[in-house]
């Protein structure tokens, strides 16, 4: 049996979105670097390097629940490219700015225009896909976003060794090709949040099937209006995302500074290292999702955080840089499972008119653990050393799999029949 079959049944345009984030994260590098890039060329230690991180991820939280409702309202499609485009060119300005107190300002107002990328994309995918096929659509984003970060991080690496500056300049320009394409791309026009757009490619033979444009079992309108935080199902999955988030943004947090400042290994060791993840996850994801399209998502999502911190956890053992590409390899395998898994569920918990508000404050959960996980794990690092830190990830990791334990729903009608009740 071919693994990859599933793919073969994606939508059109899911693999145009696929192949915008290509674009787009095959540039992906300032952020992986920014911590190093404020602790070498600023100077600064390591938990002032990790706040600028803070800044981006307290930008990216309030913009994620923000920009959910716009993409209902405006299109989630006109959404992303503004985004992109924007973002490219907010990236060419960083280098120019000196003083460290402006860049938390800039980083925050770059973290609101790039972080509107995320919500709007899910949506989209989510609105783009119907639920058989979902999970293996967000695995295809999840794809798209590793095959252009192992290209990314590892020439974001030698360019360190060069100018950090240069790092800026390719990711700029990048994000703004990735916006140009969708700006040319060829849409079905059929779904909610592509129509309005593409009027000038429209095929009024091209688009889903009928039956396809009602997938899930409809609610109340009074469901539809409430407020999500009557809605304690979706608030418990929210807050168990947490921990384990903020585990897995060690990777550019506690991380980097780990292995190049304390272990002593150069930027292109780490930019090497990032790709194990990344290589890992082309190969790998989409074919175990395929296999794993049938689990109970509760099962999966608290596997996928166990996974995460056993990976994380493992390196109090040892220093030894092949132990640490093991220990990548078993915290990426917690990922594959666990993100595409979170994204699913949350499409299944989300009312499909309100399914751009849902995902933004899914998107929260991780803007919220960009802002405090880097922090942390540098502070950590700093104050307690390298053995807490990475037994720390391992608690936090375990927290979220006990939390996903108490989860009991188990398909989107009986999520449905919960709520109208």
């Amino acid at each position: 049996m071919n693994p990859w079959r599933g793919l073969k049944e994606i939508p059109h345009n899911i693999w145009i979105l696929a192949f915008a984030t290509l674009i787009n994260r095959s540039g992906t590098m300032v952020l992986p670097f920014l911590a190093l890039y404020m602790a070498k060329d600023f100077g600064v230690s390591a938990g002032s390097a990790g706040l600028v991180l803070a800044f981006y991820g307290l930008g990216a939280l309030f913009t994620a629940p923000i920009v959910g409702k716009l993409s209902d309202k405006l299109g989630a499609l006109r959404v992303m490219k503004l985004s992109l485009i924007f973002t490219g060119l907010m990236l060419f300005v960083y280098p120019f700015i000196y003083d460290y107190y402006l860049i938390l300002g800039y980083t925050v107002i770059w973290s609101v225009v790039s972080e509107a990328f995320r919500p709007a994309n899910l949506s989209l995918i989510s609105t783009e896909s119907e639920p058989a096929k979902r999970k293996t659509s967000f695995a295809l984003n999840r794809l798209a976003i590793n095959l252009g970060m192992s290209i990314g991080p590892v020439i974001g690496g030698i360019l360190t060794t060069i100018d950090f500056e240069l790092l800026f300049y390719v990711d700029g320009i990048t994000s703004i090709a990735a916006g140009i394409f969708l700006m040319i791309a060829r849409f079905d026009a059929h779904a909610e949040g592509i129509s309005g757009e593409v009027s000038s490619f429209e095929n009024p033979e091209s688009g889903l099937l009928k039956e396809e444009t009602s997938i899930k079992p409809s609610v109340s309108g009074i469901q539809n209006q409430a407020s999500i935080f009557k809605d304690k199902l979706f608030l418990l999955f929210l807050f168990s995302l947490i921990p384990v988030n903020i585990v897995f943004f060690q990777h550019i947090g506690g991380l980097p500074l780990y292995i190049v400042r304390d272990l002593g290994y150069s930027g292109v060791v780490f930019g090497i290292l990032t790709a194990i993840n990344t290589v890992v996850i082309i190969f790998v994801e989409v074919p175990l999702n395929n296999a794993m399209a049938h689990w109970d998502d509760r099962k999966a999502l608290a596997l996928g955080a166990i996974l995460c911190g056993i990976g994380f956890g493992m390196m109090v053992f040892w220093e030894n840089i092949f132990f640490i590409a093991f220990t990548i390899v078993v915290w990426t395998f917690g990922e594959m499972i666990f993100f595409p898994a979170s994204t699913s569920y949350t499409s299944t918990l989300s009312p499909e008119n309100r399914r751009g508000e849902y995902m933004g404050y899914f998107q929260m959960t991780f803007s919220l653990a960009l802002m405090l996980g880097p922090w942390l794990g540098t502070e950590i690092l700093d104050r307690f050393g390298s053995d807490i830190l990475w037994i720390m990830t391992f608690v936090l990791s375990c927290i979220s799999a006990l939390l996903f334990s108490f989860f009991k729903v188990k398909s989107s009608t009986a999520v449905q029949h919960q709520r109208i009740k």
